[in-house]
């Protein structure tokens, strides 16, 4: 009886998670508000035994978190920001695992005419020269450093009562701009996620330097020796998938896909409201 008992023990004791199966993710503020995080990581749990607990901050101070050794993972949206953080010795094993795009919302009547706009850069142009009132999330996000990028392609360095930073989230550009009625720069999914939309609309997008991929980094264990590299192991694998990329693809808010999983398997075309789920 003690030997089928013990057996009994060692049994459970491989096919059950550890108690301790809990790892922290530096992640960004759009997957999180969008609600991404509360359908995916039931599903994670179930499937992995894994609890991850996430710190939903822009993809600057994400990134920041993790090279202090306070988070095992990260998932932003930044890559040259992400290629610097592996190659300064604070990541491993960056891999690719979804993306979706940036567009620029104003209001309907679009009085400066983005929607006119043949390129993004042609858009920020009359966003400068029309000074449209526009909200910058000002707060080293990955969603900021996207729009610094173009506004330094299109060669305008903005300023004036017209360009506000405000230092804050998506959710709290959005909601700004839709009270003043301003322009601003976000991600599809937040925007799809969004309730309060107001009078604002999508003007532009659909543009290659609009893309935004996403990308999960391990803390390095050489740097960190705490950090819990063996769960983040687990979580990136499981992530990237065919189960985690099939369960990316169907997270969905009002029947709209937010989300296009980076496998292979799932580059196909998925049209949602514009957006194309394509290489």
């Amino acid at each position: 009886m003690r030997t089928l008992f013990s057996a009994v023990l060692v049994l459970l004791a491989h096919s059950c998670p550890a108690a301790d199966d809990r790892m922290t993710l530096a992640s960004t503020t759009s997957t999180q508000n969008s609600g991404f995080y509360d359908y995916l990581l039931p599903i994670l749990k179930k499937e992995t035994g894994i609890t991850v607990d996430v710190i939903s901050v822009g993809t600057g101070q994400a990134l920041r978190i993790a090279q202090n050794g306070d988070a095992d993972a990260v998932l932003v949206h930044h890559r040259p920001s992400e290629n610097a953080f592996v190659e300064a010795g604070y990541g491993v094993d960056r891999r690719d695992v979804m993306y979706n795009d940036y567009v620029i919302v104003g209001p309907a009547d679009d009085p400066v005419g983005i929607a006119e706009s043949s390129s993004v850069i042609e858009a920020f142009e009359r966003l400068s020269a029309g000074e449209a009132m526009f909200i910058s999330r000002g707060d080293d996000s990955g969603t900021h450093k996207k729009e610094t990028e173009i506004w330094h392609m299109s060669g305008l360095s903005p300023s004036g009562d017209w360009y506000r930073e405000i230092g804050a989230g998506m959710g709290a550009a959005l909601n700004m701009a839709s009270v003043t009625d301003s322009y601003t720069l976000t991600d599809r999914g937040t925007w799809i996620s969004f309730g309060n939309k107001g009078s604002l609309a999508v003007l532009f997008s659909s543009e290659p330097p609009l893309f935004n991929p996403y990308g999960l980094i391990l803390v390095s264990p050489e740097r960190h020796e705490h950090v819990r590299h063996d769960l983040a192991v687990r979580f990136a694998d499981w992530l990237t998938s065919l189960s985690g990329q099939n369960a990316i693809s169907e997270f969905r808010v009002a029947g709209q896909q937010l989300f296009c999983p980076n496998s292979d398997e799932f580059r196909q075309e998925v049209s949602t409201d514009g957006f194309r789920c394509l290489e």
